[in-house]
């Protein structure tokens, strides 16, 4: 059983894009997309750079629109900033949960280059702990459980007549 979850924020250039790195490096059972209400053209070089210190690789993510996963099933849509969270699109596919973590915009940072940079590794590391609180705390237990349930009657009969 997978578990899909959607992480939106309004550019998915930062917020959300580190968020879905670090959700889905805990565990290959999830299926972790990101995406934007009005997505930026690229994904911010400081967040790629925060997130390779702490080995993950986000340098072949692309924003994307949420319009592309409306008609889709999710298990959880979470948002990760305010306006994202305000201006939610309606999804035609089934969501099971939706909730809001909401997260500082280190895009915002001014000053000096280390400033900046010092900016994006404290909300990468508000980001990494928030997630890892959610996963051990919600996705895990539910994994696991799916995990220790015996197969249904109609799948022990099908994979017996194989």
């Amino acid at each position: 059983m997978a578990l899909k979850i959607l992480i939106l924020c309004t550019g998915n250039s930062c917020r959300s894009q580190m968020a879905e790195g670090f959700l889905q490096q805990l565990d290959h059972r999830l299926c972790v997309r990101s995406a934007g209400t009005n997505p930026a053209p690229k994904i911010n070089a400081h967040a790629v750079e925060v997130m390779y210190e702490d080995c993950v690789d986000l340098s072949g993510q692309k924003p994307k629109p949420v319009t592309q996963f409306l008609n889709e099933e999710w298990d959880y849509v979470i948002t990760v900033c305010e306006k994202a969270d305000q201006s939610c699109p309606h999804f035609k596919g089934k969501v099971k949960h939706r909730l809001h973590l909401g997260f500082d915009d280190p895009a915002a940072a001014q000053g000096t280059e280390d400033e900046v940079l010092n900016e994006f590794r404290r909300v990468r590391d508000e980001i990494c702990v928030a997630f890892k609180k959610f996963y051990e705390r919600e996705l895990k237990p539910q994994l696991q459980q799916a995990a220790a349930e015996p197969c249904s009657t109609a799948t022990t009969a099908a994979l017996a007549a194989v």
